[in-house]
């Protein structure tokens, strides 16, 4: 699907496999490599870089809206932190990580608006661990009245497939 574009605004992207933010300027040729899970896999300047599907506009495509409504309580809704999870999905895998099972704790801080989220990764050694743990952060951002987002990386217990929904095991092709 290589396909090559030109950024019509300045463009959040994060580095791949480090997750390090970058941003694009305008008016800047870059390759889209592929679009999997909402998100987008570029080259520019030589380096691979992910931009958010929330972002795609930025690159001439069709923006994944993600919108939440303020409840007007001032406080993190659980539920739409959630649905946040929910949206992102495995870079290899089209399936959400909350169906994979790898989203393992969230807690949420009311006084300080902070949410602190326990995941896994389906192997210890991904080397996209990185850019999912910024994907986590910037669509958790999202989410009216959250100041703070953080992210630990916990590998006990280990990551099984029982861990995955039955829907998510049918969609893989690993529920027999």
């Amino acid at each position: 699907m290589q396909k090559m574009v030109v950024t019509n605004r300045a463009c959040p992207a994060r580095r791949v496999p480090s997750g390090e933010p970058v941003s694009i300027p305008e008016g800047q040729f870059i390759t889209i490599n592929q679009s999997l899970g909402g998100n987008y896999t570029v080259t520019w300047q030589g380096n691979m870089l992910r931009i958010d599907g929330t972002d795609a506009e930025a690159i001439g495509q069709q923006p994944e809206v993600l919108d939440f409504e303020d409840l007007g309580t001032g406080e993190v809704s659980d539920e739409q932190v959630w649905q946040a999870l929910d949206t992102i999905y495995d870079p290899e895998i089209p399936i959400s990580l909350v169906s994979l099972g790898l989203v393992y704790k969230v807690t949420i801080d009311q006084e300080t608006k902070s949410v602190l989220i326990d995941m896994t990764l389906t192997a210890p050694g991904c080397g996209m661990g990185p850019v999912l743990v910024g994907d986590v952060k910037y669509r958790v951002a999202k989410v009216p009245n959250v100041e703070t987002v953080k992210v630990d990386l916990v590998f006990d217990p280990p990551w099984s497939r029982e861990m995955m929904s039955e829907e998510a095991q049918l969609e893989a092709g690993l529920f027999f």
